[in-house]
């Protein structure tokens, strides 16, 4: 079996309100939809969520490197022959996103050659994953009837709020807004994307003591480092890097510096093969792991629950995994169902996320 072609193909959906946050606003899914396909038939598929004021990546880019630079050299290639295929890969630097939509492709291939299902060849720990659900700029009064509506309609017990706004006092009336109407079972973390600076999370972590908040995400640039690093030590609760851990070497980077002592992991940026490097090196030193979302589809969001219920780590925490909720549709042929504040994996061969060719026919672009 032989690499025969790959296709980067470019689709849009828009969202039905935009989740903004500290460093954009995503109002449309201009994502790019990876197909490898082989000689003998098999094609293996997944989903690529450009982050521009994140990543630098880009719709445009995404397909270009895709099919200008990896296809033409991953082409004859045995799928199975993955490390060679990632030596190919990161001659080009960067291009992270591209690089781990790839990779899922082709671990999606390789079930299906297997005939076994991706989440029994990465680990099989479980069989389905708690979820979380992202909470974006809104008033303290709104983000309380968002969280109560997805309590009670989907059983979610777990919400990560969007912070990083200024003036403070916005991020901290909602947490504290969210934690009298939500009652103390409910965990409720934070993930202010780079809108702080060290001095302002400390702030906020001593005007919200006592509230019992679970992880403070990416509060600050990890340029910032002498601050963060006093941030971290001070804090009563985990700091979580993000951002700036998109690869295993900005994960030991952050963790040996004390930039931060636990880290978020997200398949859309690293695949499954680096998310498993990555979770090697944070499961080796005690730290502790989170699954998250870049805004995924429920093509992307499927990659997320197969990874993170595949290892007992990753399975450990709710993982983010339905803001596809918010889109006005979706290319999933038989569609995500959240059920008990859980998303089952998928038992068919591969990673399960078949597309409805006629939904992809419409939202495509490149056409």
């Amino acid at each position: 079996m032989k690499i025969e072609r790959i296709e980067a193909i470019p689709y849009a959906i828009p969202y039905t309100h935009p989740l903004k946050f500290a460093s954009g606003e995503v109002a449309t899914a201009d994502h790019v939809l990876v197909r490898v396909h082989t000689d003998d038939g098999l094609v293996g598929q997944a989903d690529a969520p450009p982050r521009p004021y994140t990543y630098g990546e880009t719709q445009k880019s995404i397909a270009a490197v895709i099919e200008d630079i990896f296809s033409p050299q991953i082409t004859g290639l045995d799928p199975f022959d993955r490390s060679k295929i990632h030596a190919v890969m990161n001659r080009t630097i960067n291009n992270q996103v591209a690089k781990g939509a790839v990779d899922i492709a082709l671990w999606d291939l390789l079930g299906k050659a297997l005939q076994t299902p991706v989440h029994k060849l990465l680990g099989g720990f479980t069989d389905s994953m708690r979820v979380s659900h992202m909470l974006g700029f809104r008033p303290a009064a709104e983000l309380l009837e968002e969280a109560r509506s997805f309590g009670e309609r989907y059983g979610i017990t777990t919400f990560k709020l969007k912070v990083g706004r200024r003036p403070l006092a916005l991020d901290i009336e909602a947490c504290h807004v969210l934690r009298e109407g939500l009652g103390d079972d409910v965990d409720i973390y934070l993930d202010a994307n780079r809108g702080w600076t060290a001095n302002e999370a400390l702030e906020v972590l001593r005007r919200t003591e006592g509230l019992g908040l679970s992880l403070l995400e990416e509060p600050c640039d990890a340029k910032e480092a002498m601050s963060r690093r006093r941030l971290v030590e001070k804090s009563p609760i985990p700091v979580v890097g993000d951002e700036s851990v998109p690869t295993a070497g900005d994960v030991s980077r952050e963790l040996l510096s004390g930039g931060c002592n636990a880290i978020c992991i997200k398949t859309a940026r690293s695949g499954f093969t680096e998310a498993q490097q990555i979770l090697g090196l944070c499961t080796g030193l005690g730290v502790d792991v989170t699954m998250g979302n870049q805004i995924d589809t429920q093509v992307g969001s499927l990659a997320t629950v197969t990874f993170g219920a595949a290892f007992e780590a990753t399975s450990r925490r709710a993982g983010e995994l339905s803001n596809f909720l918010d889109m006005a549709d979706d290319l999933l042929a038989d569609p995500i169902r959240i059920q008990d504040g859980r998303i089952r994996v998928r038992t068919v061969p591969g990673v399960g996320a078949d597309v409805d060719e006629d939904k992809l026919a419409a939202y495509r672009l490149d056409r």
